[in-house]
């Protein structure tokens, strides 16, 4: 922390004081886009900015159920320190919580001063800065379904969705909300200010989608990510659980995480809409089309990091509207990626792959990597999807498992030099670690199937 920072940290303590707020809960995303923290008492607020708070590297190589994967750079290297520094650019108050606000934190190897190798929000980074200097700045419309799930005791899992109504497509009230759960969440959400717009009941019982605004990149998936927590911990406080797994039920569809992305020229054009172009095929500029061929090109390594779960190509198939071909439509939801109507300032593609699992950070630092690597190329993309999809003879098919995604993306040599080789090792062992532990795990539907007759 430098002098000239002094006078803004008093600021913003003021500020909090004046709001009657005692503690900061500084958070930053995992390696699978969960959220860390620890709270800071206020008055200690100064001392974490210049000294940050000191965590376990191998938070990031922790799995769900708190089980230390063997990644370089943690277990083998004595269980290091990173640094997480408040930012206080991010500071908001917590509607739901009094006397708490949060900010996001700045995480740094304390040895070299330099950001983690692990950490997501710095990879996004890294990549925003290719694109500037290609003359690019990248806008990210995020759109994210989650199912929320009451109490069921004596059920297999523990959990069933809340409510159970089918048929509801799209709604919103109380016909497929009884609780009123999308509107109070919304409220609080607003009043969070990570730019929440619309929701609405989606396709399942239990299911609901909810948009955030168009913002660049980093802002999306800053926003994202709290979103996702925001989310996860306000339906706790009412003792239910919100889940963004990709395929949490057998019976129902999966929940996506759908990005709007697009362009915006810098230097002298800046601020022009870069895939907007009247004169051009279908409406878009050369560059719209090129991102669109990178994407499509590097689609079965991006799906490691769009589908990052065992669970996540369950929710692929036939008629599931989640894309499992790799193809590219004009305003055609069976495709992998959809070009929406809009041209002008609204020039834009729809990456359909990701699920609601994935990591904001990751999600969208492989899709402008992909799109930037088209761009770099010059290519055109194949001929659009026309009609209705999933037809494996127009189309080849995305990796179906996570195995086979992580495969692709080790040999993708082009996207993981762009993604550095530091991440893509770690997210690698990470997921194949993960991949190991479920092939080793006897599932209820083994023992259903087999124990009573074999």
């Amino acid at each position: 922390m430098s002098a000239h920072d002094i006078p803004d940290i008093r600021r913003h303590l003021e500020r909090l004081t004046a709001e009657g707020v005692d503690v900061v809960r500084v958070m930053y995303p995992d390696l699978i886009g969960t959220d860390r923290a620890r709270d800071v008492l206020v008055e200690h607020l100064p001392a974490a900015c210049e000294h940050g708070l000191a965590f376990c590297r191998a938070v990031y190589h922790t799995s769900p159920q708190g089980d230390v994967v063997p990644v370089a750079g943690g277990l083998d290297a004595g269980l290091p320190d990173v640094t997480v520094r408040p930012d206080l650019s991010t500071l908001t108050v917590l509607p739901w919580e009094p006397g708490v606000a949060t900010c996001l934190g700045e995480v740094t190897d304390p040895a070299t001063g330099a950001p983690a190798p692990e950490s997501p929000r710095d990879l996004l980074r890294s990549v925003l800065a290719r694109c500037a200097e290609q003359g690019l700045r990248p806008v990210v419309g995020p759109e994210l379904e989650y199912f929320l799930l009451a109490p069921a005791p004596g059920t297999p899992t523990g959990w069933r969705r809340a409510p159970e109504v089918t048929g509801a497509v799209y709604t919103a009230g109380l016909r497929a909300d009884p609780d009123n759960h999308l509107l109070r969440t919304l409220r609080q959400l607003r009043d969070l200010d990570i730019g929440v717009i619309t929701g609405n009941h989606e396709f399942d019982g239990g299911q609901y989608e909810i948009n955030l605004t168009h913002s660049d990149a980093l802002d999306a998936a800053d926003r994202s990510f709290r979103f996702k927590a925001a989310v996860k911990e306000l339906a706790r406080k009412e003792g239910r659980t919100a889940t963004f797994m990709a395929k949490p039920f057998g019976d129902a569809g999966g929940s996506g995480f759908h990005l709007h992305l697009s362009c915006e020229a810098t230097g002298e054009e800046g601020g022009r809409n870069a895939f907007d172009d009247p004169g051009g095929a279908y409406g878009l500029s050369a560059t719209a089309r090129h991102a669109v061929a990178g994407i499509v090109a590097h689609a079965p390594a991006l799906a490691a990091l769009a589908n990052p779960t065992v669970n996540s190509y369950k929710r692929f198939g036939p008629d599931t509207l989640a894309p499992w071909l790799i193809d590219w439509g004009l305003d055609n939801r069976s495709a992998m990626v959809r070009i929406p109507p809009e041209r002008g300032s609204g020039a834009r593609v729809e990456l359909r792959l990701g699920d609601a699992s994935a990591n904001p950070y990751l999600l969208v630092a492989g899709t402008i990597a992909a799109a930037l690597l088209g761009i770099r190329a010059g290519e055109e993309p194949p001929a659009p999807l026309e009609g209705y999809g999933y037809d494996t003879a127009r189309s080849g098919l995305l990796p179906t498992t996570l195995s086979a995604a992580l495969d692709a993306l080790e040999a993708d040599t082009a996207l993981t030099e762009l993604l550095g080789k530091g991440f893509t090792s770690s997210f690698l062992t990470y997921k194949r670690n993960e991949v190991e532990r479920f092939q080793r795990h006897v599932t209820d539907w083994e023992f259903t199937e087999y124990a009573y007759h074999l």
